[in-house]
């Protein structure tokens, strides 16, 4: 078991086996849970876990390439779809 201190600056010190064995870096955020026996440190995701197949969008896409005017093309008529025709 190993033991770290409080500073009279409130900080404490995760042993390096610790940071390396989790990949922690300086900066990392954490996330401060009061739990019935302590505290508990959980590093901070401002996003949920995800796994490829929730991110891969249509790489399955077995169609003609797309030009990039094409696809601005696209873009362009869903914006006025969406606005209910041309306002320009």
């Amino acid at each position: 078991m190993t033991t770290t201190r409080l500073s009279s600056k409130g900080q404490v010190i995760l042993p390096k086996a610790v940071r390396e064995a989790n990949g922690w870096r300086a900066g990392i955020e954490f996330i401060v849970e009061q739990v019935s026996d302590g505290v508990l440190l959980r590093p901070f995701q401002p996003f949920p876990p995800t796994r490829i197949d929730d991110v891969r969008g249509i790489s399955e896409y077995r169609g003609a390439r797309k030009s990039l005017n094409d696809m601005e093309r696209a873009v362009e008529q869903g914006v006025r779809a969406r606005r209910g025709g041309d306002r320009s």
